[in-house]
């Protein structure tokens, strides 16, 4: 059993051992405050790791029903742990601070189920620090005080708000938006001035953070009349006046956008942590999804692979799949000795790189028109045997164009793009919601694939950023908006031009 703290919000703030053990686990049970990123992408499709929600709701009607009681979280720990599973409990933030990751590790320890605690980074720090205010800083905060604000001080209660007023340096309320009033009172109560700097962070360190800046006396209502609701972090004391020098996280290119990106789902993970990086809320939401074909005509062609003069590739899919099969055959980089390679672009370039292939030839741009003018330029390509591993459906501008220069050229089929209907289904609703501000294309087929999963009708009504000019025609012959298009035909090139439209 590993306790683990999924951190904040932001899931790039999990610790390294977290993540390996998220990755590695049989069953996660994860809370409301831990980031859905963080679990597995295809676990859901798979079944494995199991996935089991245990969130806390409070008050009452339908959301209550999904509440789980801390009882019932301890006994399905304890359960999946005693038959013999790898189990992490995900907890948002740190386990042990406010958490009651304790109770858990006390339920484990009286069934004498072995355990791990993995902290994590809590919000009571990473909330100020992406709103702008460190907790602590010389001259101004030398402590910091970390209190819960379930408790009313009207009521009953183990806190001291007197002496945390006359105690000084920052204080930091987890849980405290709806006690807010009274926490205040009390404080100024107890001597602490009612005009000093506090700030309200909601959905801390996530793309939808927001944060209220006013005093402690007028901070409750302002957070009520801006909307603030849980989860929020309060924080109270003078360094809060530092934000207007050091807020950087809301300052981002792209902070506050929801972008889907509809890559498949192999390739989503370099976009999506581009956007991130700047801000961004990203759904990765496939329209499609890679199936492998019938590879018979693969691996013969791989055997005979002496025949060939020249080998062309346009996709990563296509090099990833070829490779497969060459080893799959027993044979490695050098069965490609004496053979010309060919790339549509650098992402293919790279993929082949990796595998210690440079290609001899790619165009300056990114389409298969001027990887033909570059070959066709060539004095050994024209009586040349070429094989051609590509996409089922992918167009066949290169190798008619080849053999039009007396080329021959095999064309393989090694796989396809399907419609991936259950990411689907969630775009839809999202777009329906008016969730969305933008959606991502790489190709064709992934535009063909979006329009067929969500509708024509949904299709149209949230603009597109296009990676190149046969996207941006695919995407406006099927009534999409293309509110911006890379200048180059890759992923830094598609980034670039979201960030300047935005």
């Amino acid at each position: 059993m590993f306790l683990v703290g999924a951190g904040p919000g932001d899931p790039g703030l999990i610790t390294v051992r977290g993540k390996q053990l998220v990755d590695s686990a049989d069953a996660i049970v994860y809370d409301a405050l831990a980031n859905p990123a963080l679990l597995p992408a295809d676990a859901r499709d798979t079944g494995h790791p199991e996935l089991y929600y245990v969130g806390k709701r409070g008050g009452g009607g339908a959301r209550a029903k999904e509440s789980f009681s801390q009882q019932d979280i301890n006994s399905l720990l304890v359960k999946l742990a005693c038959e013999g599973k790898r189990v992490v409990r995900l907890k948002g933030g740190d386990p042990f601070v406010f958490g009651r990751g304790s109770e858990e590790a006390q339920a484990c320890n009286d069934a004498t189920v072995p355990f791990e605690v993995v902290p994590g980074v809590t919000a009571g720090i990473a909330a100020p620090a992406y709103a702008g205010i460190p907790v602590t800083h010389r001259g101004i905060a030398t402590s910091v005080t970390f209190v819960t604000g379930h408790e009313d001080p009207a009521k009953p209660t183990l806190t001291n708000w007197n002496a945390l007023a006359k105690a000084g340096g920052t204080i930091v309320l987890y849980m405290g938006v709806k006690t807010l009033p009274e926490i205040a009172h009390a404080l100024i109560e107890g001597g602490l001035p009612g005009e000093i700097p506090a700030a309200a962070i909601q959905w801390g360190t996530r793309w939808n953070q927001r944060t209220t800046v006013a005093t402690l006396e007028t901070l409750a209502a302002k957070a009520e009349a801006q909307g603030l609701t849980a989860p929020v972090i309060t924080v109270i004391g003078w360094s809060v006046v530092l934000r207007d020098e050091i807020s950087w996280f809301e300052r981002r290119a792209l902070f506050g956008k929801r972008i889907v990106v509809t890559r498949a789902t192999q390739q989503a993970s370099g976009l999506t942590e581009k956007l991130r990086d700047l801000g961004a809320e990203v759904i990765e939401m496939p329209s499609t999804r890679i199936a492998r074909l019938d590879l018979s005509l693969l691996r013969r062609a791989i055997a005979e692979l002496g025949d060939y003069q020249w080998l062309v590739f346009t996709s990563q899919n296509a090099v990833a799949i070829f490779w497969e099969q060459l080893l799959a055959s027993g044979r490695d980089a050098r069965a490609l000795a004496g053979l010309k390679v060919s790339a549509v672009g650098p992402a293919t370039a790279g993929a082949l790189l990796e595998r210690g292939i440079a290609v001899d030839t790619i165009p300056e741009r990114f389409v298969a028109e001027a990887l033909l003018e570059i070959m066709r330029a060539r004095d050994d390509v024209a009586a040349a045997n070429v094989l051609y591993v590509t996409a089922e459906g992918s167009r066949d501008v290169l190798p008619e164009g080849l053999r039009g220069i007396g080329a021959g050229v095999e064309v393989i089929h090694a796989y396809q793009s399907i419609s991936d209907g259950e990411g689907a289904a969630r775009l839809a609703r999202a777009i329906e919601a008016g969730k969305v501000d933008l959606v991502t294309f790489t190709s064709g087929s992934s535009v063909r694939g979006y329009v067929e999963a969500v509708g024509a009708d949904l299709a149209t009504r949230v603009p597109a950023a296009s990676i190149g000019p046969q996207t941006s025609d695919a995407l406006r012959a099927a009534g999409v908006e293309v509110r911006c298009e890379a200048r180059e035909s890759t992923i830094d090139g598609l980034v670039s031009a979201i960030v300047r439209d935005s």
